[in-house]
């Protein structure tokens, strides 16, 4: 018997992305004929079998929920999972959890793995390398297929589908504005690079707030980090003999990792520079001193979640389609790195 092959071995065979492996056995037009025979021919060889997802859809449920996040140790997406939980097993569903690590192939083959029918819909946070690429077709054709998705966090607007998601740039106002009403006038902001979405929305944020109080915007003030798991470099060359009384960092650990650097600079928080952080996890409440945040609420998003997917797993065949956002607000929560 012929071994059977993935995506992922195709694509390192024929040294093709798995996009374009994926692409090229649906016929898209953006994939060459000479590619796409030599994609088939090898499918064929070794038996890939494409998934049926709606006729897995038709004849059986497996009432287990998918869920697919960009980072399994990150207290947000802790909170989300929680979240989902809580309503999944209240209606007798399970909940399979997948990790994409940030990478595009990883989220292409989690989606083909859950979607071959050990899953009946997914609920997903989009990857940073999937939002660097700026392609969808996994997501668009498991939607089209009959699979619902919900997206939550990280979103891409342009697919259609129900949505759970913070008022990122309002959370990022209503931090810069804090800092502000403490005194603070020259405000740093620590944020991703703008194609990660909620990075470049708390961006605008902050330079909405700074501009509606007529606050000066130093570019000098701004660093945009693209690899987020090796921050520590780029904050700390960025502080040194930087002239700030403020820092608004867009996640927990660009927020801790900055406040470290200034305590080794021999600084005090926050009497020299004041931090405000975005999700209120286990480092913020316990880091000396704790930090003012802005909670994101993962837990009730995770709950709206698994209500938009369940209702559209559970809804007839001859309802209308229709799409929901679904917009959890934030709160600031104050600790001891601002003043008071």
């Amino acid at each position: 018997m012929k071994r059977k092959v993935t995506l992922k071995q195709i694509a390192k065979e024929l040294d093709v992305s798995i996009s374009t492996v994926s692409k090229a056995l649906k016929d898209s037009v953006e994939i060459s004929l000479d590619t796409k025979q030599k994609v088939k021919a090898f499918a064929k060889l070794y038996n890939y079998k494409p998934n049926n997802i709606a006729l897995s859809l038709k004849n059986r449920k497996t009432k287990t929920i998918g869920v697919i996040i960009p980072e399994i140790v990150h207290h947000f997406f802790t909170t989300v999972i929680g979240g989902v939980e809580k309503v999944a097993n209240d209606k007798g569903y399970n909940v399979i959890i997948c990790s994409s690590n940030n990478s595009f192939d990883k989220e292409v083959i989690n989606l083909e793995m859950l979607a071959s029918g050990s899953a009946d819909g997914f609920i997903l946070s989009i990857a940073k390398e999937t939002q660097q690429k700026k392609d969808y077709h996994h997501i668009e054709e498991t939607i089209n297929q009959g699979m619902p998705v919900v997206l939550f966090d990280r979103i891409i607007e342009e697919l259609v589908c129900d949505k759970v998601i913070i008022d990122d740039s309002k959370g990022a106002q209503t931090a810069t504005n804090h800092l502000l009403s403490t005194g603070c006038k020259k405000i740093a902001i620590i944020t991703t690079v703008d194609y990660i979405s909620v990075g470049k929305l708390r961006t605008d944020g902050y330079l909405k707030a700074l501009k509606a109080n007529n606050s000066t915007v130093d570019k000098e003030h701004i660093l945009k980090i693209d690899d987020i798991d090796n921050c520590e470099v780029a904050i700390a060359n960025f502080l040194i003999d930087k002239d700030i009384d403020a820092i608004f960092a867009v996640n927990e650990l660009f927020a801790v990792t900055a406040a470290k650097i200034i305590n080794e600079q021999g600084k005090k928080i926050p009497d020299d520079v004041s931090i405000v952080s975005f999700t209120d996890g286990i480092l913020s409440k316990h880091f000396i001193p704790s930090l003012t945040t802005i909670s994101q609420h993962g837990e009730e998003m995770g709950i709206q979640a698994a209500k938009l997917l369940i209702d559209k797993l559970e809804e007839s065949d001859d309802t209308p389609e229709t799409y929901q956002t679904v917009i959890i607000d934030t709160s600031l929560i104050q600790r001891n790195s601002t003043k008071k």
